[in-house]
């Protein structure tokens, strides 16, 4: 019986470093703010001369917690800071180029998702041994070592517990489906065909094929844009993925 007893109670030991361990792993190993931003595709826009640099944008998105203002006042100072002459301007009609950005998602999820958006592209231990040894003590006194191991390993098991409630491993996703439109050259054409799908009923749907003639090419891209931390919460999170978005975006002209 006491075999059995000494058994369990290196088991709830064992798990209770376990625990904790993984806690503690988190709490330092995720300390700092890791901001990764990863593209479906390469865009490579024509290069152009100078008095053509300009980029009309257009910042769309349905999710509530994102701040569209914040967002593209963020992508055009990283215009403004590059080196390479191009310009935000306010008319489509005149800019050479044209940035259309839907952000799908931005809210918590994992490094799993972020990689699955990514493909799918455009459309302790301290305290348990601590915790033991005291509960030791209290049983030598009592003259039974065992027993008082036991409500050590019971109040580490706790501890362990509050680490893993209090340290949590969180990472945040920003997902950006991008469409740069690029004037062509006088007498070139270019048609682009579109596929509509709607639901007209729960028996059935309607496919609509459009097609246009128009003056301007597409390039097409994800951008998909993590941040993870320890305990980390979106507004400390969120100027940094802005950046590292709108730093992508900038680079591809």
């Amino acid at each position: 019986m006491k075999n059995t007893f000494t058994f369990i109670l290196a088991s709830l030991l064992a798990l209770s470093l376990l625990t904790g361990c993984a806690a503690t792993s988190v709490a330092l190993g995720k300390k700092d703010l890791e901001v990764q931003t990863k593209t479906s595709t390469s865009v490579f826009v024509d290069p152009v001369s100078r008095d053509k640099r300009s980029v009309y944008l257009d910042v769309r998105s349905g999710v509530m917690e994102f701040d569209r203002n914040a967002f593209s006042r963020v992508i055009k100072d990283q215009f403004a800071a590059s080196d390479k002459g191009y310009r935000i301007v306010d008319d489509p009609d005149q800019a050479h180029f044209q940035m259309l950005v839907y952000v799908l998602n931005l809210e918590e999820a994992n490094l799993s998702a972020a990689h699955s958006a990514l493909q799918e592209g455009y459309v302790g231990g301290g305290e348990v041994v601590a915790g033991g040894a005291v509960g030791a003590v209290i049983g030598a006194n009592r003259g039974h070592t065992w027993g008082g191991a036991a409500l050590g390993a019971v109040a580490a098991s706790g501890m362990s517990m509050v680490a893993n409630a209090l340290v949590k491993d969180v990472t945040f996703m920003l997902v950006c489906d991008i469409s740069i439109r690029e004037r062509v050259a006088d007498g070139v054409y270019v048609r682009r065909d579109t596929q509509l799908g709607a639901q007209v009923s729960d028996g059935g749907s309607s496919q609509s094929r459009v097609s246009e003639v128009t003056d301007r090419k597409d390039y097409r891209t994800r951008v998909v844009t993590t941040a993870n931390k320890a305990n980390l919460e979106l507004p400390e999170a969120q100027d940094a993925m802005f950046q590292k978005t709108a730093y992508a975006m900038a680079g591809f002209f």
